[in-house]
């Protein structure tokens, strides 16, 4: 089972690679603390009336699984700001983190 998690990280590393994107600050993915800040954020949007990124379909009317939703299939324009203690910061598209 290790290999297959060892082989997807190369393969989320490697698109940005191949993009031309270096990610020089924090882990090559999206932490798990970024992802629940990022769903909290977007299903608040939600809830209040914003209007979705993805389809709605009828059996969908919560919010946080509209979110994920609109996470997994990378349609928030979104960048993640990581920065280190000396004051170095680098903003990373999302789409370079799932």
């Amino acid at each position: 089972m290790a290999p297959s998690v060892a082989s997807r990280e190369k393969k989320k590393t490697r698109r940005a690679v191949v993009e031309g994107f270096d990610i020089t600050v924090g882990p090559p993915k999206l932490t798990r603390f970024e992802k629940a800040r990022i769903i909290g954020a977007r299903s608040l949007q939600l809830a209040m009336g914003a209007p979705s990124f993805v389809p709605i379909d009828e059996t969908t009317k919560d919010p946080i699984t509209l979110a994920m939703a609109e996470l997994a299939s990378e349609a928030l324009p979104l960048s993640i700001r990581r920065s280190l203690p000396n004051g170095i910061f680098q903003d990373i598209p999302i789409k370079y983190l799932l």
